[in-house]
């Protein structure tokens, strides 16, 4: 999995996929200041503080995208740390880098996730789509450093493909209004490539070298 630290630089909305439940965890939790403490142990602290009393608590990955500056590739492996925390996370902060993901990552509002929406309500968890999911966040990070849009664009699209056949309900529930399908794939078939924010929506990520109409740009924090 790849997550990117970015600047606040606009007021996210709720429900989205870009942690911003986790954020206000955080500002409360340590009065908007994060403490100068190790990563990986703020990363468990927060998580524990977010998904404290849940019957089903979120990943570790938004808590380790707010902790850890840059571009980091998250390593998972469901026989270490119950699953819930990465054996290895690997960081990009090079400034080159980081200006060249602000400038063909695009950003398009969509609509929060709906009241009532579960995206777990169908599971189809098959190792081999497993598999090619976790690929995906390979081929991303990957793109990333060679800073290569037509590869970037493919692991977002292809990323789309497995996580709809691993939970369906990523973008489509009885609780959704919008052609959540229609929307990626038109996107898909003029850019490189799109992926949502979360399940159920949020933000369509669009890679493009050109500007994307009605989409606004990210700032990576790198430090």
């Amino acid at each position: 999995m790849v997550v990117v630290q970015i600047e606040p630089t606009f007021r996210p909305m709720d429900r989205a996929g870009i942690a911003s439940g986790t954020r206000t965890v955080a500002m409360k939790l340590w009065k908007g200041k994060l403490p100068k403490r190790s990563p990986a142990e703020l990363v468990r602290e927060l998580y524990e503080a977010e998904n404290k009393g849940k019957a089903e608590p979120s990943g570790s990955q938004d808590m380790i995208g707010m902790i850890y500056p840059g571009i980091n590739r998250l390593d998972y492996d469901c026989a270490a740390n119950g699953g819930v925390f990465p054996t290895h996370i690997e960081s990009i902060n090079t400034p080159r880098v980081a200006r060249w993901l602000e400038q063909v990552l695009h950003v398009l509002p969509i609509e929060p996730r709906p009241l009532g929406y579960n995206p777990l309500g169908r599971k189809n968890l098959d190792p081999k789509w497993i598999a090619r999911l976790g690929q995906t966040g390979k081929d991303c990070f990957a793109a990333i450093q060679s800073m290569d849009p037509v590869a970037l664009g493919k692991s977002f699209n292809d990323c789309m493909v497995a996580w709809e056949k691993i939970l369906p309900h990523t973008v489509a529930h009885p609780t959704i209004k919008l052609d959540l399908k229609a929307i990626l794939r038109a996107y898909q078939r003029v850019y490189p490539g799109a992926m949502y924010s979360g399940c159920g929506g949020g933000y369509l990520f669009v890679v493009s070298k050109e500007p994307v109409p009605g989409a606004f740009k990210v700032n990576v924090r790198t430090k």
